[in-house]
């Protein structure tokens, strides 16, 4: 384009020159060998300087538009990165302006598709994985009838509860507030939680047990809370160690339900960043359970937390009454 546009410009000057330096030759040459050289040296100078001049224009004149193609070129491509610069001209910097617009939205559309990507991955993992066990447990019990019924049925609750999390994964409003949550029995959710998991802790001989309080009620999304149980019983099944323990209780705003193990218990340098996504435990962790956790309870509500590091223990408040309605307009973070 720049060359285009050089020769284009070029023409028109030099064109110019001719229609000036024509005239003014044949002017010259009635006065004179001198006058008519010093003419053609200032032709010879005048297209010089034209071609400078153009040159220089065509340069400026082209670089906004190669400028917005490159990038154009590199957001097709996959890079979403702002243009960054203006050129004075109304036109140019209006173009500029959309096409950075367009690529901080492409960029944040990429970074949810990836966390969708990465989040999906990690909350598929664990119901396949006790889906996984149920049938392996079928497999070892194929003589005893009884047994392959009941882990036919567990595994058959695994795959309805397996398709529950990809309804919600694919869902828009998957990280909406507590809209959906609805007064649940806590009761069913814990002896499910135990009953899947009971194989996984068996296998490496610990103990799972429950203990406190019964029939207790809270606001909450049944498939949110056993994801957030499920989390909490994968980390001390891979991170803890003895005995794992659920407690329940409650107290005038928020039934509780610990999860704590008899293991080393939490690093002292990763306490208090427990829950921020890609804080791991283990080199070979990926950091995403807990932070997942976190956000799954939240949306109905509630609260989890590490109530003690060592032995580790793992609280999730559960709201006992429904959540009051703000009226104000929520505002996303600053």
């Amino acid at each position: 384009m720049r060359r285009r546009l050089w020769w284009s410009s070029f023409a028109v000057a030099f064109a110019a020159v001719l229609v000036v330096g024509v005239p003014a030759l044949v002017i010259g040459a009635g006065r004179g060998t001198a006058a008519l050289a010093v003419i053609a040296a200032l032709m010879g100078a005048a297209v010089v300087l034209a071609a400078w001049l153009t040159a220089v224009l065509a340069r400026r004149l082209a670089r906004p538009v190669e400028e917005l193609a490159e990038a154009a070129a590199r957001l097709a491509a996959g890079d979403p990165r702002p243009l960054g610069r203006r050129y004075g001209a109304a036109d140019l910097d209006q173009v500029a302006d959309g096409f950075d617009t367009s690529a901080r939205r492409l960029s944040s559309l990429l970074a949810a598709d990836r966390e969708l990507a990465v989040d999906a991955s990690h909350q598929l993992r664990t119901p396949l994985t006790a889906l996984s066990m149920r049938l392996e447990e079928m497999i070892a019990a194929a003589d005893d009838p009884d047994v392959v019924r009941e882990e036919g049925s567990a595994a058959l609750t695994q795959a309805e509860r397996l398709a529950d999390v990809v309804t919600q994964l694919l869902s828009p409003s998957r990280r909406a507030t507590a809209s959906s949550a609805a007064p649940t029995g806590i009761d069913e959710i814990v002896r499910q939680q135990v009953t899947e998991w009971q194989p996984a802790f068996r296998r490496v001989r610990r103990k799972l047990v429950v203990i406190g309080e019964r029939d207790l009620r809270a606001y909450v999304t049944p498939g949110g809370l056993a994801q957030v149980l499920a989390t909490l019983l994968d980390n001390a099944l891979m991170h803890g160690g003895g005995t794992v323990t659920l407690q329940t209780s409650q107290n005038s705003r928020s039934v509780v339900i610990e999860v704590r193990d008899e293991g080393k218990g939490v690093p002292p340098e990763l306490a208090s960043r427990i829950f921020e996504r890609s804080v791991s435990g283990r080199p070979e962790g990926t950091g995403l359970g807990l932070a997942l956790a976190r956000t799954m309870a939240a949306a109905d509500g509630g609260r989890v937390v590490l109530i003690k590091p060592k032995p580790a223990t793992f609280a999730v408040f559960l709201p006992r009454n429904p959540p009051q309605r703000s009226t104000q307009p929520v505002r996303g973070p600053a």
